[in-house]
């Protein structure tokens, strides 16, 4: 049977700990089953590591307890059509729930829809919007080892220079580009503008505002996966990675975010004034921002990107309208005021990294925090706060941070830290090439 006459499907997706897609292929004749809530899978599925081991030596969370069942139950508002596959084929998000009922513990949608339960008990709803950018490359990465731009934008080879808003590049990868934009229509996804940025091949397609922010992270994820598989069927890559080129700018996973109260106001609007409100905002994240960073910057690769001179922040700062600052205000009154997140990269699980940030932005909520004096452009940063550039520095402030604690739970802390550990200890044992070329002719 060839795939252009295969039956239609029905895809249940689990969201792992690296924000990839694991799940079950069901015939569609057989969707009954997981509308009622019988599709099983190892609750160990949610603790894989990126090599997909699920390193039950460190978390006894696998076959030391028998590697029991937890049960996928779908989250119909995420049901959509798959255009890459058969006609007819679905797919749905779910949650993994034990067996008594409860969410897992190490879902990370759980832990989205944990922290937004304490919003909406004080009367609040964040307002969302995600900003993804990422790479298409050439589909020869498996034979070469290495990411090369699409041949269409380089020239004998070489990249043919920067492409910030270039609309030849946009052109030049039209097909792809429509066939991404079709297909997020096809699903519901609110995309808006796609504009090309700094580097060969890197594309960014915001998503619109949401009031719900578990939808907000559900379109970011079928953003990424419609990337991918509109990439593929052009005979292309599509890559998150955080930085793929030495040479050319990171990817960033960029996010606004607002607050409304019942009445749907918003309350970060300043209203002309002092915007006291959205600086104590402001500082809650930047206060747990070196706590919260392995969750914007989940692998080694991802520490690449943090360099002086980039558009990646060093510092953990804040400013108005300033591109360069950890926390950027894009506006402070009216309806749109919000804060901007840039620190993440598009590497980053959607739902850890919006209950990171809405976490921060909640103590600003509960408590007066001072943020300090903005960065003004062409100025340093007041104040020493920086990020780190170093991978297992992340892992031991996650691990040892009350606010992570409380946002995901001692149990999740724990999991995520000690399996982020070992990739980071895995990176640091590794001898690379560089150490070769460099030391070996020369010490």
């Amino acid at each position: 049977m060839t795939a252009e006459n295969a039956p239609p499907r029905i895809e249940i997706l689990l969201v792992g700990m690296n924000g990839d897609l694991r799940g079950k292929q069901i015939p569609l004749e057989a969707e009954k089953k997981v509308w009622e809530g019988t599709v099983r899978l190892p609750s160990s599925t949610q603790s894989l590591d990126v090599w997909g081991d699920d390193n039950d030596d460190i978390t006894g969370l696998s076959l030391s307890i028998g590697d029991p069942d937890g049960v996928c139950i779908p989250d119909r508002r995420s049901l959509a059509p798959m255009p890459w596959a058969p006609d007819g084929s679905l797919q749905v998000l779910s949650t993994m729930h034990e067996l008594d009922g409860s969410p897992s513990f190490m879902d990370p949608r759980a832990s989205l829809a944990a922290l937004l339960q304490r919003y909406e008990e004080r009367g609040l709803t964040p307002v969302v919007a995600t900003e993804l950018e990422f790479y298409v490359v050439e589909d020869d990465w498996r034979e070469t080892g290495r990411p090369r731009p699409p041949e269409r934008l380089a020239f004998r080879g070489e990249p043919n220079g920067f492409q910030l808003y270039d609309m030849s590049a946009v052109d030049a990868l039209d097909g792809y580009l429509q066939t991404v934009r079709a297909w997020a229509k096809a699903q519901g996804l609110p995309a808006d503008a796609t504009t090309a940025e700094f580097g060969p091949g890197q594309f960014e397609i915001n998503l619109l505002h949401r009031s719900d922010a578990l939808a907000a992270a559900d379109d970011c994820i079928y953003l990424k996966r419609i990337a991918e598989q509109a990439a593929k069927h052009h005979g292309l890559k599509s890559t998150c990675m955080a930085k793929p080129y030495a040479d050319h700018a990171g990817s960033g996973l960029h996010v606004h975010a607002s607050i409304i109260d019942r009445d749907g106001n918003n309350i970060l609007d300043a209203k002309g004034g002092e915007p006291a409100l959205l600086k104590s905002v402001c500082a809650g994240m930047l206060d747990t921002m070196r706590d919260a960073q392995l969750i914007f910057a989940p692998f080694a690769n991802s520490y690449r990107r943090f360099q002086p001179g980039s558009f990646a922040p060093v510092d953990i700062d804040w400013g108005y309208g300033h591109r360069g600052t950890a926390v950027r205000i894009p506006d402070k009154d009216g309806p749109a005021a919000r804060i901007e997140h840039r620190v993440a990269g598009a590497d980053s699980n959607p739902y850890l990294l919006l209950a990171a940030i809405l976490g921060g932005m909640l103590l600003g909520v509960e408590q007066t925090l001072d943020a300090g004096l903005p960065t003004e452009p062409g100025q340093p940063a007041p104040g020493n706060r920086r990020l780190t550039h170093d991978f297992l520095t992340a892992v031991e402030d996650f691990a040892a941070s009350a606010f992570i604690r409380d946002v995901f739970g001692e149990r999740y802390q724990r999991l995520y830290a000690d399996t982020k550990r070992k990739e980071a200890l895995t990176y640091l044992r590794t001898v690379s090439d560089f150490d070769y070329r460099t030391y070996l002719p020369r010490i």
